[in-house]
């Protein structure tokens, strides 16, 4: 029963779609409007988006250690200069670490000095027991000459033996002290190098503590207050950044270009800017940059499915706007303009196909005796509601609507003209 309403329905509709044609096929033919050829003295073609007034440079400043503002030195307007303290975080606990990296620095500093000290008594130790090497080993070589003349006993030769042999484990003694002593030393540099680039970073993270501003500009945004706690800063996450300084001594407007319109876009091409808080007035500037890739789709938007976009920035070339960042503004780019030019109505230009032609034509349908004749055109700029054309002559009476008219109309059939 529904599938039948439904086509029931859409047979009413048609009928009333036919009727409404018929009605507008008077006795003379189908009624149409008219427009005449026109010659413009110049024609423009222009690109136009939104976006917002931003700066041409500006810094997000966030925090590179965690804490909590223990003093705010800005406000939102605020003037400031390179290097100028912003923002101080509590510095207790990250003093409190720089001062105990500091003080092992120290401490092993001092064991450093105590390994070398053991390492000159170990070195002259050594010096002992080669001396006493050398005593012993010739007294022994005595010993033996004499008991091989038998005028010593085996005991005394045996003794003889036994402290070169003491000498010789001294020596060896002493040799592995002085290897340990070494080491030791090593040791202690190895920690000491590792204990200073502790309490370097201590250092730093102190440092850290006051937030400085990179540029000279204006707090143009200001997002915490004094007592809150702040976290490190990761890039477009929400929440971390403090506050934005911007230098307004250029202007820019950031606008998002439809795929569709990117390609006729240069550097270089003049602008005009207007904004809905500066009714009245609007700005001049030039396009300075075009983005190479489009922009990523808005958020929950199928990829597919969302339009593409790319980030063009306009360079506004005024002097003293007196125009603040985050103002939504809406830009028109000259991108084409032709002097003398020949136009239409931009519906007038239909496509047909012709005998002997597999491509449809552009052409208009021109009024003539109550007649409509397609002739082909070649066209050119768009500017606004007009189109360049070549192939009719100004004054010329051309079809430019209605648009259901237009779908439809053959070459030969016979209109009139709608009362304007």
């Amino acid at each position: 029963m529904r599938r039948r309403t439904l086509v029931i329905g859409a047979l009413v509709l048609g009928l009333v779609a036919a009727a409404a044609l018929v009605a507008r096929r008077g006795p003379a033919g189908i009624e149409v409007d008219t427009a005449a050829v026109t010659r413009r003295p110049r024609l423009q073609a222009f690109v136009t988006a939104s976006g917002e007034i931003v700066a041409d440079r500006y810094a997000d400043i966030g925090s590179s250690v965690m804490g909590r503002i223990d003093d705010l030195r800005v406000k939102e307007g605020d003037q400031v200069r390179a290097g100028q303290v912003l923002a101080r975080l509590d510095p207790v606990q990250a003093r409190s670490q720089r001062d105990a990296a500091t003080a092992g620095v120290q401490a092993l500093a001092a064991e450093q000095v105590a390994a070398r000290e053991q390492a000159r008594a170990a070195r002259a130790d050594i010096e002992a027991a080669r001396a006493r090497v050398a005593e012993t080993e010739a007294n022994q070589r005595r010993v033996e000459a004499l008991f091989k003349e038998r005028l010593v006993s085996a005991a005394e030769r045996d003794t003889a033996q036994a402290a070169a042999d003491g000498a010789r484990a001294q020596l060896a003694a002493a040799q592995a002290a002085v290897a340990r002593a070494d080491e030791s030393i090593r040791t202690a540099e190895r920690r000491q190098q590792q204990a200073r680039a502790q309490a370097a970073g201590a250092g730093d993270l102190l440092s850290k503590t006051e937030i400085t501003s990179p540029i000279d500009g204006v707090v143009s945004r200001m997002q915490v207050r004094q007592g809150e706690m702040v976290v490190i800063g990761i890039q477009n996450q929400p929440g971390t950044t403090l506050m934005t300084i911007s230098d307004l001594t250029d202007i820019n407007a950031e606008i998002k270009v439809a795929e569709a319109d990117v390609m006729r876009l240069k550097l270089g091409q003049p602008a005009t800017v207007s904004l809905d808080a500066v009714p009245g007035r609007t700005f001049s500037g030039k396009v300075i940059e075009i983005g190479t890739g489009a922009l990523p789709p808005p958020t929950g938007a199928a990829a597919t499915a969302a339009a593409r976009e790319f980030r063009v920035v306009v360079r506004i070339t005024d002097a003293d706007t007196g125009l603040r960042p985050g103002l939504t503004c809406d830009a028109e780019i000259l991108t084409d303009e032709r002097p003398n030019a020949i136009v239409v109505p931009l519906q007038a230009v239909v496509l047909r196909q012709l005998a002997g032609r597999e491509d449809d034509a552009t052409g208009v349908f021109v009024v003539k005796d109550g007649t409509a004749r397609f002739v082909p055109v070649k066209t050119g700029i768009i500017g606004g509601l007009l189109i360049e054309v070549a192939g009719v002559e100004p004054g010329t009476e051309v079809v430019s609507g209605p648009f259901q008219v237009l779908r439809t109309l053959k070459d030969g059939d016979k209109v009139t003209a709608a009362r304007k």
